[in-house]
């Protein structure tokens, strides 16, 4: 078919592009690939990334499923002329269902960009697509959140965790420290070929240089040089390891730069201007020896690669869900409020990847998922990850507290430092020497920070090795002990870092005694695990907690968190380059969502909900029925009823009135109830007791696909939304839902609404896209 045919066949039989001008029509094929597909050979997979929608420009083809017993269902029938591939695109979801080619079809392949570019400006092109995702929706032999789940079981790489892209070339990392400069060297359509380099210049008469790539590794001295000729460094030192790896510089497509202190200001990862730079040295007064030394290195970086994206990765951004009391310490609220004296945490990125690949290895869905990674390198933290979100690390305002460390002291009580100056004269220089390089195993042991050496000396029966070891692991199980209890529950342990990775002796004492838990190591496994090239599983096969071991790779983490936050940005520009609306604020007060059997045990049987007034989400209305709440401490009485009914009673209220009911439920997604707390329920006939379904809900937006085109999101994004009013206001950690039946609406609950003088009816503004689905 040639390209006029093509043209005159797209303005004549597709409806998506009806109310196209010829020339637009022209211009999207061009950009998009003609491709054949014989009978019986699948088109689109299940589990596979949306990338493209197609067009049948000849043939027939069927989208369709297959449930848990091997049945297969038919969503629709495909013709001339008609679009597939939309729900992925349009969700950011794994693709859900099977196109099947029914005999020979030529498709029409348009890729993600030009859709963007071209459709998605085309108000009734987007109107159309969202009626059809609407209509197959519908037809679908299960629901939407089931077939997601079973889409990102099937997928190979479900969380897009690598580095490659359309657009070929390198991504560089940087962490510029105090006495190291750590780089990685990442190409985009080659995976294996990743260079890594360490340069020590710790000894200002000579600079030591460390480059590998797979087992290749190559080490050389170095003349000492500024900062300003690092790249032509990095490019002498990678030639050693032969021309396909040399550092080139015009191969650079982006650079991430590992910051350590993001405050409270940063929430993921961000492309640089100079307004962040500003406030990365601004931050520097929590992380003074690190934070400026970043700096620097971002600098250097803008000066050699004006034009080439660049990121800032903070070790903090991940724990920015952390609620205020798990961050708080228990100091004049002024000192926060005035100085951001506050945990922040500390390997966030890490604790990221371990979350995601948790959720691969187990082929679940992270959102449903009580995770504990432990962190264990020269720098030691845990985190409790529920369902996605950090809510605890053992690291605070800075990287020194928590666990004890190779050579950091961890918490102490913070009057031993008082002591230390007043009773030893030791000045805050040699505190802080004293508590970031003299403590921690090195400090215990007096033999060295390296777990290898104090194993070996242990293994020979020294004292003070042996009680530095047990120190450590005795902190690492008490901590997943603690975790376990503030999620109330564990699903996956994880382990990373050179200590977590290499020290299968403290895997094993960190896990012995937690069997009562259903942490069940595997010691065979666990003893025999040699080099780790990704992961490997060490729990027995009857634990009920899976223990993995996650090879870590500090440099390639930063790569990824640099491409993800280039994407969102690009995202958010197109947005409002589109100038998409703004986002009506509604209050949510607390409320109850009812099962048909809850409604029959508090209201009588066969008492139906009687709706009093519609809600703002199409088919969500108030009932005339209320109810009360009883909890262990007190009552709340007078809840309003929603309806329709559901599948399982869900309670939602704000943290002021967990304190009156006196239960700690935690922050969660709509219909997310696994692990929370109940509640007695009293109504005019009877009562009832349920055993979870009392949440505080997460900050969310409703809105359809066709909003989400418009603001470049997709479902389960995570977003920074400005509020407009007396006073502007930025909410982060605000989740999309994008379904077909909801109108546009950001919910906040009545504490926040009221700290912050918030009324229903204002208007938001995403303000920055923190994280992918």
């Amino acid at each position: 078919m040639s390209e006029i045919d093509l043209k005159r066949f797209f303005l004549e039989q597709v409806r998506l592009f009806e109310n196209f001008p010829a020339d637009k029509v022209e211009e999207i094929v061009l950009q998009s690939r003609l491709a054949t597909y014989e009978g019986n050979e699948a088109i689109l997979e299940t589990g596979d990334e949306g990338r493209f929608i197609g067009v049948m420009i000849s043939g027939h083809a069927e989208i369709s499923m297959t449930d848990n017993t091997g049945t297969r269902s038919v969503i629709s029938q495909l013709g001339v002329g008609d679009v597939f591939g939309v729900m992925s695109l349009l969700t950011g979801d794994r693709i859900v269902a099977d196109v099947i080619a029914g005999n020979r079809c030529f498709v029409l392949m348009i890729p993600q960009e030009v859709f963007n570019t071209h459709i998605l400006t085309n108000p009734k092109a987007v109107g159309y697509l969202s009626k059809l995702l609407a209509d197959r929706t519908r037809a679908m032999s299960v629901d939407i959140v089931t077939a997601q789940a079973r889409a990102v079981a099937k997928s190979s790489d479900p969380y897009a965790l690598s580095l490659s892209t359309n657009e070929p070339g390198k991504v560089v990392v940087l962490n510029v420290g105090i006495s190291q400069i750590h780089f990685g060297i990442y190409d985009t359509q080659e995976s294996g070929a990743d260079v890594h380099g360490i340069i020590d210049h710790a000894d200002k008469q000579v600079a030591r240089i460390t480059v590998t790539v797979g087992p290749q590794q190559k080490t050389i001295e170095h003349a000492p040089f500024k900062l300003s000729d690092l790249f032509a460094v990095m490019t002498e030192a990678t030639a050693l390891l032969g021309a396909h790896f040399t550092f080139h510089p015009e191969d650079v497509t982006a650079i991430g730069h590992r910051v350590v202190h993001g405050g409270n200001r940063f929430s993921s990862s961000v492309v640089i201007t100079p307004s962040v730079i500003a406030d990365i040295e601004e931050l520097a007064v929590f992380a003074p020896l690190h934070n400026p030394v970043n700096v620097a290195g971002i600098r250097v970086a803008l000066k050699h690669f004006p034009s080439v994206p660049q990121v800032a990765v903070f070790d903090t951004a991940f724990h920015q869900t952390l609620a205020p009391y798990a961050y708080l310490y228990g100091l004049p609220y002024d000192l926060y409020k005035q100085h951001g004296i506050r945990r922040y945490g500390f390997h966030g990125t890490s604790h990221r990847y371990v979350s995601l690949k948790s959720a691969e290895v187990l082929k679940r869905p992270l959102g449903e998922l009580e995770i504990v990674s432990c962190h264990l390198g020269i720098g030691a933290s845990l985190c409790a990850i529920d369902h996605g979100r950090s809510i605890d690390t053992t690291m605070g305002m800075t990287p020194t507290d928590g666990l004890i460390m190779p050579s950091r002291s961890g918490s102490i009580d913070p009057a031993v430092m008082i002591h230390l100056m007043e009773q030893h004269n030791m000045s805050p220089e040699q505190l802080s020497a004293l508590i970031n390089t003299e403590s921690g195993l090195k400090g215990i042991s007096g033999i060295s920070s390296d777990i290898h050496e104090i194993e070996a000396a242990a293994a020979e029966g020294d004292h003070r090795a042996l009680l530095a070891h047990k120190a450590f692991c005795y902190q690492v199980r008490k901590n997943i002990g603690a975790y376990v209890a503030a999620m109330g529950g564990i699903d996956v342990l994880a382990f990373t870092g050179d200590i977590g990775e290499t020290s299968a002796t403290v895997r094993s004492l960190a896990c012995q005694g937690l069997g009562y838990m259903g942490i069940k190591l595997d010691e065979e496994k666990n003893r025999n695990l040699g080099h780790l090239s990704s992961y490997a599983i060490v729990s027995a096969d009857d634990s009920p907690v899976k223990i993995i071991v996650v090879a870590n790779d500090d440099e390639r983490l930063v790569a990824w968190e640099a491409l993800r936050a280039i994407e969102r940005n690009q995202l958010l520009l197109e947005a409002k380059a589109d100038e998409a609306p703004a986002i009506p604020v509604e209050i949510s007060a607390h409320h109850v969502h009812l099962s048909q059997a809850d409604v029959e045990k508090l209201f009588g049987p066969g008492h139906q909900l009687t709706p009093m007034h519609e809600l703002s989400q199409p088919g969500q209305y108030a009932c005339e029925e209320q109810v009360h709440l009883v909890g262990p401490k007190g009552r709340i009485a007078k809840v309003r009823v929603l309806g329709p009914t559901r599948k399982e009673t869900q309670v939602e209220i704000a943290m002021t009135e967990q304190f009156k009911l006196g239960v700690q439920p935690p922050i969660r997604q709509s219909g997310d109830l696994t692990g929370t707390p109940g509640v007695t329920l009293e109504g005019p006939y009877g009562t009832s007791t349920i055993e979870r379904g009392v949440i505080c809900a997460q900050r969310h937006i409703h809105m359809s696909p066709e909003d989400a085109m418009r603001f470049r999101v997709r479902d389960n994004y995570v977003v920074r939304v400005r509020v407009e009013g007396e006073r502007e206001l930025i909410f982060g950690d605000v989740v999309v839902r994008v379904n077909p039946a909801f109108r546009l609406a950001m919910h906040i609950d009545t504490d926040e609404g009221n700290a912050g003088n918030l009324k229903t009816g204002m208007l938001g503004y995403i303000e920055e896209i923190q994280s992918r689905a």
